[in-house]
């Protein structure tokens, strides 16, 4: 049985992370310790011996820069990459270049953890991670997950929550607990589809 792989990767450590800002739509780079997770990410990927077709990323620098990293470290620079704002990171909205301790100091802890973390309140003027999943899971099935039936293998280099979204699908985890997982930067994921596109296995490439 032929199986097929798709690896999903949260962009390496950016600016505004190490920062404590909200991010969202902004478009910061990648700090040195975020290019090395983007290299070391690679070299996991790499010892996968996986040959893939295409990359998808979002329209965001941060994304893009980890997955042409990743394709350097695999000496897979040649395969499409494919650019999609419906893989961006959740909007923000009037949090977007806010320092999160500072936002707890004046919304108080309670209300930035609903904006954060609940599955269908969004910030004001942003997105709820609800919202983020209605564009981002359309787009992998009608994108992504028919070239997963053609036996194609994949990589998709996104963001914390429009992969926290897709990941909701894949491992059909409730809204509940969705908000309570955590998806580290430059930690690559590893799926296993089987002839019928249903996922057999999963593994976390960095425990």
């Amino acid at each position: 049985m032929k199986e097929r792989n798709l690896i999903l990767v949260r962009h390496g450590q950016s600016e505004w992370n190490e920062k404590n800002l909200f991010t969202g739509w902004e478009n910061p780079g990648l700090t040195k310790k975020g290019l090395d997770e983007a290299k070391n990410a690679g070299i996991l990927i790499d010892e996968l011996d996986i040959e893939f077709h295409c990359m998808f990323t979002s329209a965001l620098i941060r994304a893009q820069l980890t997955g042409s990293i990743i394709l350097e470290t695999i000496n897979q620079t040649k395969i499409e990459v494919i650019k999609d704002k419906a893989l961006n990171e959740r909007f923000y909205g009037d949090l977007q270049g806010l320092n999160k301790d500072e936002c707890r100091e004046k919304w108080g802890e309670e209300q930035v953890q609903i904006w954060r973390r609940s599955y269908d309140g969004g910030p004001p003027g942003g997105e709820s991670l609800k919202e983020t999943g209605e564009r981002v899971l359309p787009y992998y099935l009608n994108q992504i997950h028919p070239l997963i039936n053609l036996d194609k293998n994949i990589i998709i280099a996104a963001h914390g929550n429009s992969l926290r979204s897709l990941i909701k699908h894949l491992d059909t985890i409730s809204d509940e607990d969705i908000v309570k997982l955590e998806i580290p930067t430059g930690a690559p994921i590893h799926y296993l589809f089987d002839k019928d596109g249903c996922v057999i296995s999963k593994k976390n490439l960095i425990e």
